[in-house]
């Protein structure tokens, strides 16, 4: 993947965690989790699109639906696990 590819993708998966992160919350812990989990799940996203040889919404050699979804899945996989259903600071 040449240079401004990786470089669009590390800002779009970033942007995918800090958004998530702003609509569910949590502390900087909770925000740098959400950032890690949504650059795995870019990077599994964009495997799965190369593997099906998805053609949806392409930029360059980046299958960005299917990395969106990916990084999507994972941060609601990640929120599940994470028993992020109660409120922070209330027991």
């Amino acid at each position: 993947m040449p240079f401004p590819t990786l470089l669009f993708t590390f800002i779009l998966a970033t942007l995918t965690g800090a958004v998530f992160h702003v609509i569910f919350g949590g502390g900087g812990r909770r925000l740098l989790l959400y950032l890690f989990m949504a650059w795995i799940g870019f990077a599994i996203g964009q495997g799965v699109g190369t593997a099906l040889d998805s053609d949806i919404f392409n930029i360059g050699t980046l299958r960005a639906a299917s990395a969106v979804i990916g990084g999507v899945v994972a941060l609601l996989i990640t929120r599940f696990l994470s028993g992020s259903s109660r409120v922070e600071g209330r027991s």
